[in-house]
């Protein structure tokens, strides 16, 4: 199996779902950025994956048919929280294996105000056996205090109590994670929340589930974002050996039997998936926990990210509090985890949230993460999961044959990391192939709206 690398990366602003955009409008900016970031036109594309959640049969066709019509093959995919790095997977395998020179993955969802519900009421959910187990662990505990809330926080919460009441942990732990997450936010323009609690105001905000405050819980939101991935011939063909990062790692795993024969509600948060894809990764990369520097880490509620130090390997089982304890986990400290916000602050659009992690950490391995850099970033790590279950983990670094560009960023355009800009017709017309309808359903604006 071949190489794969990132050559072009784009993201919208994911924001509160206000209903003002539609869904091809998102998709469409983050793959119009993402192409104008690789330097090329769709026309040079030869396979795509289209991530979303919340929408009917073929959206992705609808988003990549304003770049093109080319008959190529475009693959809609829905792997729940995962869905965004699901789609990324595909167009790294295409390109690894040899089916494509290049690859387009992008997600993007438009999401409806409040806690993830279906629209399905004649058919039992995906993770009915999940919930089940949960209530079924809940009612052998002698709480004074039964879980309520919305189904995915209630799971995530339990877990951290568990992981509390085995290890030693404490609330204040992932109250201290959320506040770290929400300070990081504050330097990120792309991120849907920017204010800086402290953990005692995250601690004594509006409660969500019988362990979880609003600042801890990921919000729903509107959002796109996009990966270019090519072979190494086609960097090469092209220049592009100074925008080029590897996909030296990656793995998508499923749950294996012991989400439900562990009888433990740490298990019930895809904690098992995430340890077996890490592991698979840092084989393939040749690399471990210790190599790494920045790390996007699936942050969908506060506990959720103390129970991934554990799975990644960032701590020996049951000591992940004393990252929190001596700050390893942000600036100065051994890994900066989730520059951008994570999920609680940036937000958390389903379909786009795995892509918006390639699209940080790729800005963080070329050195142009503006405000959000890490120092001396070498290997960057991306954690995406979706209950049910799927979970990725996929490790950048800058190949071997990288070098520093004579071009300036304003050859690209859009992977600045301290501006948020729209795309114009001129942008779309830019990278549109030459097989293509004139007929565009979304408002693009004769001008980058700032």
């Amino acid at each position: 199996m071949g190489k794969a690398y990132v050559i072009g990366v784009g993201s919208t602003k994911f924001d509160k779902p206000r209903g003002q955009r539609e869904y091809d409008e998102l998709g469409v900016e983050a793959a119009v950025k993402a192409l104008i970031d690789a330097g090329i036109t769709y026309d040079q594309v030869e396979s795509a994956a289209a991530g979303y959640v919340y929408g009917d049969s073929t959206c992705g066709q609808r988003v990549l048919y304003q770049l093109g019509m080319t008959g190529i093959p475009i693959v809609n995919v829905n792997n729940n929280c995962s869905t965004g790095s699901s789609a990324f997977v595909l167009a790294v395998q295409a390109v690894a294996a040899g089916q494509a020179d290049c690859a387009l993955a992008v997600g993007f969802e438009r999401m409806a105000p409040g806690s993830l519900g279906s629209a399905y009421k004649d058919r039992l959910p995906p993770m009915e056996g999940t919930h089940r187990q949960l209530v079924e662990l809940e009612n052998k505990q002698n709480y004074p205090t039964k879980e309520t809330g919305p189904g995915a926080g209630r799971i995530f919460g339990a877990g951290g109590l568990e992981y509390c009441e085995k290890y030693g942990a404490t609330p204040e732990h992932m109250y201290k994670i959320s506040a770290k997450n929400h300070r990081h936010s504050v330097k990120n323009p792309y991120s849907q929340f920017r204010f800086e609690p402290t953990w005692q105001e995250v601690a004594g905000a509006r409660k969500i589930t019988r362990e979880l405050t609003l600042p801890m819980c990921s919000p729903t939101s509107d959002g796109g974002a996009a990966a270019v991935v090519a072979s190494e011939a086609f960097v090469k063909k092209h220049g592009l050996e100074d925008r080029a990062v590897e996909v030296a790692g990656w793995a998508l795993t499923t749950d294996a039997p012991v989400l439900y024969n562990a009888k433990s509600r740490i298990e019930l948060t895809g904690a098992d998936m995430a340890r077996r894809a890490s592991k698979k990764a840092y084989a393939m990369a040749g690399v471990g926990p210790e190599d790494i520097q920045v790390i996007e880490l699936h942050d969908c509620f506060a506990p959720n990210e103390l129970l991934t130090y554990d799975a990644l390997g960032l701590s020996k089982p049951g000591e992940a509090h004393h990252i929190v304890d001596r700050n390893d986990n942000t600036y100065g400290g051994k890994w900066v985890v989730n520059p951008s916000g994570g999920l609680e602050s940036k937000g958390h659009p389903l379909g786009a949230t795995g892509l918006g992690m390639i699209f940080y950490l790729t800005l963080q391995v070329r050195g142009e993460a503006g405000d959000l850099q890490v120092p001396n970033v070498r290997n960057a790590l991306q954690h995406n999961l979706g209950l049910g279950g799927a979970c990725v983990v996929s490790i950048l670094r800058k190949p071997e044959f990288w070098k520093k560009g004579s071009t300036s960023q304003d050859r690209y355009g859009y992977n600045v990391a301290n501006e948020v800009r729209g795309i114009t017709k001129a942008d779309l017309n830019k990278v549109r192939a030459k097989q293509h309808s004139d007929y565009v359903p979304v408002k693009v604006a004769d001008q980058a709206r700032l």
